[in-house]
């Protein structure tokens, strides 16, 4: 019986964008379980009022109900010990991932991609959109993404440490990939899937890592719908 993930969609149900709900296909297929995805749309609160959360990723298991990417992370280790390691250099190293990506990474796409998520959204989802994320970062999303071109020079510098590891080990988890590869590349995969805007160089040892990542499990990550 697949699992059944409730993710976020724009207006195409078929594209799939959350950073969070990215970190948790990945961490499926990994585990080798099927999934039935469901699109879910910020709107929707009532779709998923059942787990007792407002946010995606949901998951449902069998009669087990579990949000957060972090904490689907963890259920799925503890309950599919047989199956590969999500955590084989221990959670301390994830959770520092974790923690960075979301605080420094991703922080920094939000400010380069968001005028452009809005426009992939669902007609019904975009004035909470707007109206939520102009009153976070305290101005309209135009010019919150204004000068990105420049702006984005910046950002790529905080992806160094991921390239002074690359010099010595293929992938984050090292000789081969593990949940911190999937927090990373569930951020970048938000990008891909909603804008259009160049975050990575060609040459980038980074963008090479990330290719890596999005042909795992059959292509998982390079058959997503994107704009």
């Amino acid at each position: 019986m697949a699992v059944k993930l409730y993710e976020l969609a724009g207006a195409n149900p078929d594209l799939r964008f959350s950073p969070y709900c990215w970190r948790t296909r990945f961490a499926l297929a990994h585990k080798g379980l099927a999934v039935d995805g469901v699109a879910w749309r910020f709107t929707d609160k009532a779709a998923i009022a059942f787990s007792g959360q407002t946010k995606v990723p949901v998951m449902v298991d069998g009669d087990q109900t579990v949000s957060d990417s972090w904490a689907i992370a963890e259920y799925l280790e503890h309950t599919y010990p047989d199956k590969p390691a999500l955590f084989p250099n221990g959670r301390a190293h994830a959770r520092f991932i974790n923690a960075w990506a979301d605080g420094v990474a991703q922080a920094g796409i939000g400010r380069l991609i968001v005028s452009d998520v809005h426009d992939v959204l669902a007609e019904k989802d975009q004035a909470y959109f707007t109206a939520t994320r102009e009153a976070f970062f305290g101005q309209k999303l135009t010019e919150v993404t204004a000068g990105r071109e420049t702006r984005v020079l910046e950002w790529r510098r905080c992806l160094q440490p991921l390239r002074t590891i690359l010099r010595t080990q293929p992938w984050i988890g090292g000789e081969s990939p593990d949940y911190g590869d999937y927090i990373l590349a569930g951020t970048l995969q938000w990008a891909r899937c909603t804008s259009r805007f160049e975050l990575l160089e060609s040459n980038d040892a980074a963008s090479a890592w990330f290719a890596r990542v999005l042909d795992l499990f059959d292509g998982l990550g390079r058959r997503a719908v994107t704009v």
